[in-house]
């Protein structure tokens, strides 16, 4: 019997775009899927949207508002699928997105390996979406891949990730404390935790990016002490993996970056990761911007150079 794959969908306040969400999901050709839904508190239409999925078999938990980890925490506990598929409940799938996953070698589907995909970000609808090189998508040892995504500063969005229950269950479930990069110290987590990423080129799936209030785009306080937690808890891991020179880089690159990025806000924050970047070694990444900027901070310095253009973008 073919394996069951559960899709699990954390919801809020996602009406403009669910319905095509949902579409993706129940059109996988993969055959053997459950679809499960969690609504977590949403104010718009977006629980009467998914009641109207119910008679083709999506299960619907609708609970109080509590953050997309505990969403997904949620659907994975009442789960059954011995591979899980998370998808944004506005992000989409390929028709065959799953099914290429499946199909990838028998050495892959162990359960030892966490499953990718090619992704591509898109505004609208797919056809906008532009297809560059992303720098996780191929074969990665566990290290190489955290080493890769710390300095390149490169992303997989939870819906391009296959991931089999076997090494959710060794890993552990999504860290509620997080609201910003919940997805990158999850999914990383999962990698150091496995023998590595089997990808599946053919096998694709759309983020969808620009919304004014997603959470990728806030910057209070809180979220930016999320990244930095999110941030610290991979150092962390990476370096009990394997601490070496090239390693410590990778992570003082990571931390420096977020000093850059996060200034002037998440003082504390910012405090230890220039502690941490020092007892690492130290960083040669410089600040990077637009022209506007680079220009400012060749005259000014980069600290006022950001300050000057975050004053007038708030004009």
């Amino acid at each position: 019997m073919p394996p069951l794959v559960s899709i699990l969908i954390p919801c809020y306040n996602a009406a403009p775009w669910l319905a095509a969400t949902l579409d993706s999901a129940f059109a996988q050709t993969w055959p053997h899927k459950e679809i499960i839904l969690v609504d977590d508190g949403s104010r718009d239409d977006s629980l009467a949207i998914a009641r109207r999925y119910e008679s083709r078999g999506l299960k619907i938990i609708s609970r109080p508002n509590s953050g997309a980890a505990v969403a997904r925490n949620v659907a994975l506990a009442a789960s059954t699928g011995a591979w899980l598929q998370f998808l944004d409940a506005d992000d989409l799938l390929a028709p065959d997105k799953i099914a290429q996953q499946l199909a990838l070698p028998a050495a892959a589907l162990t359960g030892s390996y966490i499953l990718s995909a090619s992704w591509t970000r898109f505004t609208q609808t797919p056809g906008d979406a532009d297809y560059p090189p992303q720098p996780l998508c191929t074969d990665l040892s566990p290290v190489a891949f955290a080493i890769t995504k710390l300095e390149r500063n490169a992303m997989m969005h939870p819906a391009a990730w296959l991931v089999p229950r076997a090494l959710s269950d060794r890993a552990g479930p999504w860290d509620e404390s997080l609201t910003l990069d919940d997805d990158g110290e999850y999914f990383t987590r999962l990698v150091l935790q496995s023998q590595g990423t089997r990808h599946a080129a053919a096998s694709l799936s759309y983020y969808r990016s620009g919304l004014l209030g997603s959470l990728s785009r806030t910057k209070s306080e809180r979220a930016w002490a999320s990244a930095f937690r999110s941030l610290e808890l991979t150092v962390t891991r990476l370096r009990a993996s394997a601490d070496s020179p090239v390693t410590r880089h990778a992570c003082a690159t990571a931390l420096q970056r977020y000093l850059y990025e996060a200034y002037p806000a998440a003082a504390a924050c910012r405090s230890r990761a220039a502690v941490l970047v020092a007892a690492l070694g130290g960083s040669d990444l410089s600040p990077d911007g637009g022209p506007k900027f680079n220009f400012a901070r060749r005259l000014l310095g980069w600290k006022l150079a950001k300050r000057l253009l975050l004053a007038r973008s708030r004009r």
